[in-house]
């Protein structure tokens, strides 16, 4: 008896020494399966370079996340690209474990989103993950358009939103002028926004307090069948499939199987885990919590971004509503520069397709640059990521041909019926016009905000590129103007012009609204009488003539001299609208005749002349990559 109480004692020692310990890892469990009340789940949107990711990355530091030997600027932009653009591409997230003032510990669940608008279903994806919303605006700046379109992603997923001014450390913030143009642009309260510096750090402490008053917990039932919503998806060479997932209700547990509800495919689930922002391997993730799966899935294109996952057996019977899938809405040509080099593209674009699912692409050949891909994206500055990653990731030279947009193309049709629809991606797909009824062309609704100063440069510009104004306000010294333009005229160099004419102050955003009929016509561009596919384009039938004169002009510097004279002609179906002739480089043939006879001359100039027709009917004419990517970027 006395060795039995001996023995109890020595076990009640033993827990009280190792009390500190256990407690802890058991608190951590009871809050990650159960108290939703002290989640908070929010994201960081902002207008590009307003400082989001320098925001996340003073959160984490403040918070301990990441030890300061393992910081780094843009600690969640991981590709180089991001990191060399100073942008966000991909929205990144993050788990930061906070104990409040009150002496509460939270664990706090953080988006990163870009700001660039043709990265803009990143964001709106990301909102549907999260209950709130940092809204971050830069105090010398003040209000952008951006600003505007991520604000009405967070309201109408229904967030709650706290404002903070940022960079307050600039001599040029003025905090009071911006507050209220938030209030007055956006219709937001802004007279308690938090007043940040995430480069020194300032304000850091007061925007964690801020996130923990101000934005809800998240809603959901522990015992409820597992409904989590798939927020994204990317290919990891080791783990196969990575999927970002959001828990609604129930609870995900490494070993389970899964059933994803759009395609009804099941799975067996392998690792659980969160970011922090390192991977980490937790056993469940609970209601309100964000993390990863995997799950041995080959391909990205089996995991649809917002679809539902729920249990094998016992699932939930109603799927979350989704995402509607990315558009693309600006189309161009790839080709190697050289053509062995097609079989590497075509690998090199298999596998980012794998890691970015609004990327399409199918193949095609042109008589000019043989074999490529024609594929489509959200914007331009969406394709120009994709050829830099293809040219320094997988060390391919490209060619890329004119961006284009989605035309419909009605055919005539018989008896007086209706013609059938035709998607034009690539002009150089023209049916032939006598066959054609009438083309629709996409049309945008852009929102340009710019310093008053600018704004008749503006106006011009919108004009001339066939806008109609929709719209003119003024917030203080700033016009918001709203105009509808042709998706066309936007593509080639737009944003580079409005950036020109405003010095660099003009922010733009766009949406699109649909199409429209207009006068269009395919300009094709004919070298040595020769058609050039990646050239050729669609334009308005009024601007064909000053189009084609440009290009012609252009491409007549581009294009190295050769031994022969070479015609560059823009023409409309057989009419040629434009011309400019490329004069030979000619040899002195009469250099060793010293007097005499001049037949002599004219013989040899005359056998020169018939050599060089000749040269011209079968000669090629080499046009390098640059007089490509120059001869497109029209000036006005």
């Amino acid at each position: 008896m006395l060795w039995h109480r001996n023995f109890v004692e020595l076990i009640e020692l033993i827990l009280e020494s190792r009390a500190h310990l256990t407690k802890p890892r058991i608190q951590i469990i009871r809050l990650t399966m159960t108290d939703l009340a002290h989640i908070r789940n929010f994201s960081i949107v902002a207008h590009i370079d307003h400082g989001k990711s320098t925001l996340a990355d003073r959160l984490i530091q403040e918070t301990g996340t990441v030890k300061d030997r393992d910081m780094k600027e843009q600690l969640l932009d991981s590709m180089d690209i991001e990191r060399e653009r100073g942008i966000t591409i991909k929205a990144n997230t993050v788990r930061i474990d906070y104990t409040a003032d009150n002496g509460e510990a939270y664990v706090l669940n953080l988006i990163d989103t870009p700001g660039h608008v043709d990265f803009a279903y990143e964001v709106s994806r990301s909102m549907r993950a999260v209950e709130g919303s940092l809204l971050v605006v830069d105090s010398s700046q003040g209000v952008e358009a951006q600003t505007l379109a991520n604000v009405y992603h967070a309201l109408d997923a229904d967030h709650e939103i706290v404002p903070v001014l940022n960079k307050i450390d600039l001599p040029a913030s003025d905090c009071d002028r911006v507050a209220e143009q938030i209030e007055d642009v956006i219709g937001i309260d802004a007279s308690e926004a938090i007043q940040v510096s995430a480069k020194t750090g300032q304000g850091i402490h007061e925007t964690l307090e801020s996130i923990v008053t101000h934005l809800p917990a998240p809603q959901g039932t522990l015992d409820a069948p597992l409904k989590a919503m798939l927020v994204d998806s990317w290919y990891d060479a080791y783990l196969g499939v990575i999927v970002l997932v959001r828990i609604i209700d129930g609870t995900l547990k490494k070993g389970m199987r899964v059933k994803f509800m759009s395609n009804n495919t099941l799975h067996h689930v392998d690792r659980v885990g969160v970011f922090r922002p390192e991977m980490e391997m937790i056993d469940s993730l609970g209601p309100g919590e964000i993390g990863f799966l995997t799950a041995s899935i080959k391909q990205v294109r089996d995991t649809r971004v917002g679809d539902t996952i729920t249990n094998d057996r016992n699932g939930t019977e109603v799927a979350l509503d989704g995402f509607k899938p990315a558009q693309p809405v600006v189309f161009c040509g790839l080709f190697p520069v050289d053509s062995s080099e097609f079989e590497d593209l075509r690998e090199a674009i298999d596998k980012l397709a794998l890691n970015d699912a609004s990327f399409s692409f199918e193949m095609e050949t042109s008589a000019a640059l043989g074999f490529g891909f024609r594929c489509g994206f959200l914007g331009l500055l969406h394709l120009e990521v994709i050829r830099d990653r293809i040219e320094r990731e997988y060390d391919i030279e490209l060619i890329t041909t004119a961006p284009s947009v989605i035309y419909h193309v009605f055919m005539k049709g018989k008896d007086g019926e209706p013609g059938e629809k035709i998607d034009l991606h690539n002009p150089a797909d023209m049916p032939d016009m006598s066959k054609v009824d009438h083309i629709q062309e996409p049309r945008i609704k852009a929102t340009i905000l710019v310093p008053d100063e600018y704004l008749g440069d503006v106006l011009k510009l919108c004009q001339d590129r066939r806008g109609i104004q929709e719209n003119l306000t003024y917030a203080g010294t700033r016009a918001m103007v709203v105009y509808d333009l042709p998706l066309n005229e936007v593509v080639f160099d737009f944003y580079d012009r409005l950036k020109s004419v405003t010095k660099g102050y003009a922010s733009f955003d766009y949406q699109m609204t649909g199409y429209r009929e207009d006068n269009l016509v395919k300009m094709s561009v004919l070298v040595n009488d020769e058609p050039v596919d990646a050239l050729s384009m669609m334009v308005h039938r009024d601007r064909a003539e000053m189009r084609g004169r440009a290009m012609c002009e252009k491409l007549k510097d581009l294009i190295p001299r050769h031994m022969f004279k070479i015609p560059i002609q823009a023409a409309i179906g057989g009419k040629v609208i434009a011309r400019e002739t490329l004069s030979a480089l000619r040899k002195d043939v009469t250099a060793k005749c010293y007097g005499g006879d001049a037949t002599r001359k004219k013989k040899l100039l005359e056998k020169q002349k018939a050599g060089k027709k000749k040269m011209r009917q079968f000669g090629k004419v080499d046009i390098p990559q640059e007089a490509f990517i120059s001869a497109l970027k029209m000036d006005s």
